[in-house]
């Protein structure tokens, strides 16, 4: 996404190992920042394939990627599609029915252009309609769950997604609000959510409605559906030798990543008395970064958006 985090970003490119001819796919176009740098190390025989389901990263892109030419192919797409879409591109090979790349970069989360278009309704700090869809043409918004949902569904999706520890007070709140008048825009919901947080609570942890916003995003985008599904498809789509880089900008995002890593890892099952493996597992990844990488104290001066991001790299066997 387009977040400004320096070297977070150029690692992230950097990990990909890339090969002038190599074939790779952004799977998250957003600001195209990690298009760009990308594209920008291929020769004319390497391709890179841009996903995005926003209408308004791949419009950017148009203009911002246009001095790379045909080594760059835009497709709108929610990244859960990877390995569908990646069948459709002719110059994608394929082995045993499946396509083959050189590397995939997943760079999570909303993009700071969705955030600072306030009518998109992703942020707390414009009144804007309660939408927060990432594709416009997709039927479920913001106004739908927080009008239409149970006071239950509305408590699991703040706490599960949120991690929202005042959910069931917010989701009352909502629910009574609701009955008087439907609940239209981000002003009014915000303002629902600092109600149901007791004062004590509301003077630490930034926006009161921060965490809820984030639990909402995430139920109507589906994000981690679609993420643990698209990670799936790329370890398949990845050829031997070729790498995933992965970005992630909160603990759900990231947990997902490090156990879904983890179980394409090899699982020797020998006794730990034997002096060597003689089981012969072999995994399917290994990790290039044990722990994830985290932005310099200079990126965060840069940008604080950046302070809870995480980069994770594994390689295909």
């Amino acid at each position: 996404m387009f977040h400004h985090i320096t070297v977070l970003k150029e690692e992230a490119t950097e990990g990909l190992h890339i090969k002038k001819d190599g074939i790779y796919v952004d799977c998250t176009l957003g600001g195209a920042g990690h298009s760009s740098l990308i594209a920008s190390k291929l020769s004319g025989e390497g391709r890179l394939i841009c996903l995005d389901q926003d209408d308004w990263a791949l419009e950017n892109a148009k203009e911002r990627l246009a001095e790379y030419g045909d080594k760059v192919v835009t497709i709108k797409t929610n990244f859960r599609d990877l390995e569908s879409v990646l069948k459709d591109v002719p110059f994608v090979p394929q082995t045993d029915g499946i396509p083959q790349v050189d590397g995939l970069l997943f760079d999570l989360g909303v993009s700071s252009p969705q955030f600072d278009e306030g009518e998109r309704g992703f942020s707390y700090n414009h009144d804007a309609p309660l939408d927060m869809r990432m594709d416009q043409s997709a039927l479920l918004t913001a106004a739908e769950i927080v009008n239409t949902w149970s006071e239950q569904e509305i408590a699991r999706v703040l706490f599960q997604y949120g991690e929202e520890k005042f959910s069931r007070r917010i989701a009352r709140k909502i629910v009574d609000r609701r009955e008087e008048a439907p609940i239209e825009t981000t002003g009014e919901l915000a303002e629902l959510i600092k109600e149901g947080i007791p004062a004590a609570a509301r003077r630490t942890g930034g926006h009161p409605a921060k965490r809820s916003f984030q639990g909402l995003r995430i139920a109507v985008n589906d994000e981690l559906g679609a993420f643990e599904e698209g990670l799936h498809s790329a370890v398949r789509c990845l050829a031997p030798g070729g790498r995933v880089s992965v970005i992630t900008f909160h603990s759900l995002e990231d947990r997902i990543c490090k156990q879904i890593f983890s179980s394409y890892l090899s699982r020797c099952t020998c006794p730990p008395d034997f002096p060597f493996c003689v089981c012969g597992a072999k995994g399917t990844l290994k990790l290039i970064n044990r722990k994830p990488l985290v932005p310099s104290e200079e990126e965060l001066e840069l940008n604080t958006r950046a302070r809870s991001a995480k980069l994770r790299i594994a390689e295909k066997l």
